[in-house]
């Protein structure tokens, strides 16, 4: 398998519904495309090749019996392979920019400015739990500055 090629097709992915994300208005087409289309299919993909894997179908790891999920070097045999971190990366994709959609949806139904909103997603985008904390920081900050959310 070309996994230089769907690594590159999973990064393009997941930055054309970042860039709408951040950049566009939030029309609900918009925000169900980021579920179903972004976040979904790289969750698909993630779910056949990581099985794929694992069965030893695509990448040696699997079929020498080197898959584990219970200790550190059976994790760190999934991601010594082309394949294995091919499948890891997809799964930081997916997940990030699902938390990037919480929290754009939550950032909108509490009234924040996409101005404020932007770097958050942006460092959510390039350092997903940093983003994540930044916003839980911010979010929170405003609930006890105001007592409700405006």
């Amino acid at each position: 398998m070309a996994w230089q090629t769907v690594f590159g097709i999973a990064n393009v992915w997941a930055m054309i519904w970042w860039a709408g994300l951040i950049l566009a208005p939030r029309w609900a087409a918009l925000l169900s495309g980021v579920l179903f289309a972004g976040i979904g299919l790289l969750c698909l993909a993630y779910a056949i090749l990581l099985g794929l894997i694992v069965s030893g179908t695509v990448d040696p790891v699997g079929a020498s019996g080197g898959a584990d999920f219970t200790t550190i070097s059976g994790v760190q045999a999934i991601f010594a392979s082309k394949g294995g971190a091919v499948v890891g990366w997809i799964h930081y994709l997916a997940f990030d920019l699902f938390v990037g959609l919480w929290i754009a949806r939550d950032a909108d139904a509490k009234n924040f400015s996409r101005l404020l909103q932007a770097p958050i997603l942006l460092a959510t985008f390039l350092a997903g739990p940093l983003g994540l904390l930044v916003w839980l920081a911010v979010r929170e900050r405003r609930a006890r500055q105001g007592g409700r959310w405006q």
